[in-house]
């Protein structure tokens, strides 16, 4: 009589080792891209969102007046920096602060602010008002007064003395 002996039964393949990870399915690696392609588009958005305001409130315009008269329609109530000489004759102590009026290239733009005014404040100075337009006069909350040999040496041919020469 035989019998038959059972076949051992031979693996071809080598047993899976215990510190290899299981490659992920499909459609887990396809959830995982996806997820990182939304963190990513996140962060680049977050990234330009930021810069943007960061770079737009960094932003100052400088204008001097007869720009500002020529664009004052255009300008609305965005914030600028008014630049020109303090017309003599023209400075006015209100309650609330000063009034006065500033030309350039011909052109005289009406200032009110509120605020005291720096002590180098006085006529035939250059100035920066910063505020914006209202109404046709330039409402300003400050008042910045450069000394004027270092403005003029910084910015030449820019500033128009009362006397109609550029400084």
């Amino acid at each position: 009589m035989t019998t038959d002996a059972p076949e051992s039964q031979t693996s071809t393949s080598a047993p899976a080792s215990p510190s290899a990870p299981a490659a992920a399915p499909p459609h887990v690696r396809a959830r995982h891209r996806l997820r990182y392609t939304v963190v990513a588009f996140v962060l680049v958005g977050a990234f330009a969102f930021l810069l943007t305001k960061g770079l737009g409130s960094a932003l100052d315009f400088y204008l001097t007046a007869d720009q500002a008269v020529a664009q004052a329609s255009t300008l609305g109530t965005r914030t600028v920096n008014l630049e020109g000489v303090v017309q003599p004759g023209s400075i006015h102590s209100t309650p609330v602060g000063v009034d006065f009026t500033v030309t350039s290239g011909g052109a005289e733009v009406a200032v009110h602010n509120t605020g005291s005014p720096p002590d180098l404040f006085q006529a035939n100075i250059p100035v920066i008002a910063v505020g914006h337009f209202t109404s046709g006069v330039f409402t300003s909350d400050q008042i910045l007064v450069k000394h004027s040999s270092t403005y003029v040496a910084k910015y030449p041919k820019r500033v128009t003395a009362p006397n109609g020469t550029k400084r």
